[in-house]
């Protein structure tokens, strides 16, 4: 079966980012030379993915129409949704019910940002051919700070803990799930934690009880950015404009991933140039269609 859907969560209130996020949504905030919310929506664009959901709170809803629009001219379609108040990861899927319909679904949170050749292969992998509920995982140094996965000598998980006080493994739960057709009502059926929130970790850990739960462990060759402080911003966007210049590689343009996947025609991209005429952005553009589509 191939996953169709896909989830953006871009709501809360991003309260280690204030003031800077008292006027405008941390998923609009640049990371490099892009707003951050280009990057998940172009990871799940290489995965194949075109019909999306952006959930977002409602001070915020205009703005990512303005900028997006409903993705026609990316050769997507994309769907908005407002979350009056952030209380938990899978509240996500409680709000775009009508939206999954009833089949599987992709969520990437939107400051989560992925990428590198192991992330674009697993998640074609398992969009392509969806099997089982997966999400994504990553070794990092302070496990401690997110949910984190306890696997057996087989790599088969036997468990999730979220923020461990002494976590048994430095393998962390990222931001980037694939749920089976059933996740609305087990999303429905979880608890308020004594935060006040739904928690992700108690979803994931209903299908590791049902043995239906699949764990992809992304590369340390490849990247993975929780960009949810200023730290981690500046973090993102000393790397992304080093890989760029460096090995001349393009991450994030919501355009390039629509005409490599070939949403869109050469001509629809060279119209989508226009509206950067004379800038930093459209100059990227045209060098990645110059270098790579003209001979």
């Amino acid at each position: 079966m191939k996953v169709k859907r896909g989830i953006i969560l871009a709501g809360g209130t991003a309260a280690r980012l204030k003031p800077i996020t008292s006027l405008i949504s941390k998923h609009l905030l640049p990371i490099y030379n892009k707003p951050m919310i280009y990057y998940p929506l172009s990871t799940l664009m290489l995965g194949g993915i075109r019909e999306y959901l952006i959930i977002t709170n409602p001070s915020y809803l205009k703005l990512y129409q303005d900028l997006l629009g409903y993705g026609d001219n990316l050769g997507i379609n994309i769907r908005y949704k407002v979350q009056k108040k952030p209380e938990g990861l899978p509240q996500a899927f409680i709000i775009g019910e009508k939206f999954i319909n009833n089949e599987p679904v992709c969520l990437n949170l939107g400051d989560h940002i992925f990428f590198g050749n192991d992330v674009n292969r697993l998640l074609k992998k398992n969009i392509n051919d969806f099997k089982k509920t997966t999400i994504f995982a990553y070794r990092y140094k302070k496990p401690n700070e997110y949910g984190v996965i306890n696997l057996d000598k087989k790599n088969r998980p036997i468990s999730i803990l979220e923020k461990p006080f002494k976590p048994k493994s430095n393998l962390v739960v990222c931001g980037l799930y694939i749920y089976d057709k059933n996740v609305v009502e087990l999303s429905k059926s979880l608890k308020f934690s004594k935060r006040g929130e739904l928690e992700i970790s108690d979803l994931n850990n209903l299908y590791l009880k049902n043995n239906t739960l699949n764990v992809e462990i992304i590369d340390k060759k490849n990247h993975w950015i929780d960009a949810g402080s200023p730290e981690k911003i500046f973090e993102a966007s000393k790397l992304i404009e080093s890989i760029e210049k460096r090995k001349k590689s393009y991450i994030g343009f919501p355009e390039i991933a629509a005409l490599k996947k070939r949403y869109i025609t050469i001509n629809d991209f060279t119209k989508l140039i226009r509206n950067y005429e004379g800038n930093h952005y459209g100059r990227i553009l045209n060098t990645f269609l110059s270098k790579n589509f003209i001979n």
